[in-house]
């Protein structure tokens, strides 16, 4: 932390003078590697990567691509996905990455919003174009009616030489964030932000040259270039990824061991579906294990310890951000805290109310040190990019405190942090406790409106197997709260049902909040499906007849 600094260079084009180096180093190392829970099983060494993006780079010259011209990404883990990016970043045009889960509307925004000039899709998503108007390249993986076909590629040469010099400033990568609280906002990062910024992630992961690293992402998002793209590469490692229908854990396991998997990144809710599995069945499938996306729940990190001796180390960052706090290996690790800030990271924490700096509040990053791996703004929100950055510091949006050896511990978003009977709940904290509780899978806690209190806390819960949504469950779960949270803090309400999410996985708090709102409109009004502590442990004694 002390020493490092990040390297300070006017010119730098990742594919090139990064990339294509390593590959000239190792040309038989494999860069990339693919499986599937069905036998499927692809590797690609780096050489044969820089050859073939350089003959893509060459092709979509050829086509109309230009140095600056935006490209629609829209592919599922698929070699072409990787290829495509090193080819893109080649040319210094910039990458518009985007979920093959995506409908036509959000397609739409993308293509409008970034300025698209040419889109990459899958064939199995060209139809989600139909009807929408633009001047943009259609270009696809198979041989559609109206669409280039990116298998031309093979017969360029595989000689690259650029059209000019790409700058560091210069955009890379427009990143739709998913939402959670708002309609998604359009995050600009340069070709230096992520591509030399994601050091910090690939030093908080552990990665070492020729490890074999698997991370679960989904592509479109900013996670999948953290440690699916840039984090691994820049450790020359192996990229490991694994394709699933649905998430199941012993498929997952099973091909983990077998590929001999060194280091593992899966955000919570995979972990929380982990430790569901018996995985005592499997030996310790990697070295290093780490979770980014969400915070995760000590109860979750205990478990796998039992199980496998590894700890899970969790990290913090945003689609804005590289890894920005975490717990490196070799740290200690501190249960519920995030670890420390990565190496060329200055944290500073503000009070939100007062400006005040100190050891709680509002997450924020010391821009005269730091500004490397951040963003650039939001590409179409000038009020919004100035917000963030003000007064040389750039807003997190998320609350945290900080104890006297530097450990930071998340409290939670600034929008989903809430006060009942004038105190000041956080989310996180509570639904740690309740996953404590053998029923519980996954829980969302928000306010709900209350007469005399204003708002008390009410959890939304996912059941384990072999649970009932039932009175029973609910009295049990509302008797563990009691006995591990201060009165203020008790869930008061809860109710059982699937959680609503982005298409990156991530909670969506703000839409249970809104559901809240809309059932308690009338006081008097008893919602369906609703579970009072009230009502199951009358007169402050419990089933079991404690107090």
């Amino acid at each position: 932390m002390a020493r490092f600094r990040w390297p300070a260079l006017d010119a730098f084009d990742w594919a090139l003078d990064w990339f294509d180096v390593v590959a000239a180093e190792h040309p038989e190392r494999i860069a990339l590697w693919i499986v599937s829970e069905h036998g499927y099983d692809e590797q690609s060494t780096y050489g044969e990567m820089s050859r073939r993006s350089a003959q893509l780079a060459n092709w979509l010259r050829r086509v109309g691509v230009h140095r600056g011209d935006p490209i629609l990404l829209m592919l599922d883990n698929q070699l072409e996905l990787w290829l495509a990016s090193l080819a893109a970043m080649k040319l210094g045009a910039v990458l518009i990455p985007s979920a093959t889960l995506l409908g036509q509307r959000d397609i739409a925004d993308r293509l409008e919003r970034g300025g698209v000039r040419h889109v990459i899709v899958s064939s199995a998503n060209v139809a989600k174009f139909d009807g929408l108007e633009g001047s943009w390249t259609r270009i696809s993986l198979g041989d559609d009616a109206g669409w280039l076909s990116i298998a031309d590629a093979s017969r360029e040469s595989d000689a690259f030489s650029p059209d000019g010099v790409t700058r560091t400033d210069d955009p890379l990568f427009l990143y739709f964030t998913s939402g959670t609280t708002s309609r998604p906002k359009l995050v600009e990062h340069t070709y230096a932000s992520y591509p030399i910024g994601h050091l910090s992630t690939m030093y908080w992961v552990g990665i070492k040259p020729g490890d074999r690293h698997l991370n679960i992402s989904s592509p479109g998002w900013a996670k999948h270039a953290w440690s699916s793209f840039f984090a691994p590469w820049n450790a020359e490692a192996t990229v490991v990824s694994y394709v699933f229908e649905r998430f199941a854990a012993a498929p997952l396991l099973d091909q983990m061991v077998r590929c001999g998997v060194d280091t593992f990144c899966a955000p919570p809710t995979v972990w929380r579906m982990l430790i569901q599995a018996d995985l005592s069945g499997w030996p310790a499938p990697a070295r290093e294990m780490v979770s980014a996306g969400e915070p995760l729940n000590p109860e979750v990190i205990e478990q796998v310890r039992e199980a496998w001796g590894v700890t899970i180390r969790d990290g913090f960052g945003q689609t804005e951000t590289t890894a920005t706090i975490g717990n490196p290996p070799g740290q200690p690790v501190l249960p519920g805290s995030m670890g420390k800030p990565m190496p060329g990271y200055r944290i500073v924490l503000v009070d939100p109310a007062s400006g005040a700096r100190g050891d709680e509040g509002e997450i924020c990053i010391d821009l005269t040190t730091s500004a490397l791996p951040i963003t650039r703004g939001y590409r179409d929100d000038p009020t919004r990019t100035a917000q963030v950055m003000a007064e040389g510091l750039y807003h997190t949006g998320d609350v945290a405190s900080r104890d006297a050896e530097g450990y930071i511990t998340y409290v939670g978003r600034t929008d989903d942090i809430f006060k009942a009977s004038d105190y000041r709940i956080s989310p996180f904290e509570l639904e740690s406790v309740l996953l404590e509780h053998d029923a519980v899978a996954e829980a969302a806690v928000v306010p709900s409106p209350d007469p005399v209190r204003l708002a008390v806390p009410k959890a939304y819960i996912v059941l384990a197997a072999g649970w009932a949504p039932d009175e029973v469950t609910a009295a049990s779960i509302f008797e563990h709260c009691r006995e591990r949270l201060a009165p203020f803090k008790r869930i008061r309400r809860l109710e059982f049902g699937e959680l609503p999410k982005t298409v990156s996985g991530k909670i969506r708090r703000v839409e249970l909040r809104s559901l809240e709102d809309v059932k308690h409109a009338d006081p008097d009004a008893r919602p369906s499906g609703e579970f009072l502590e009230s009502e199951l442990l009358p007169g402050g004694k419990t089933p079991s007849g404690r107090g």
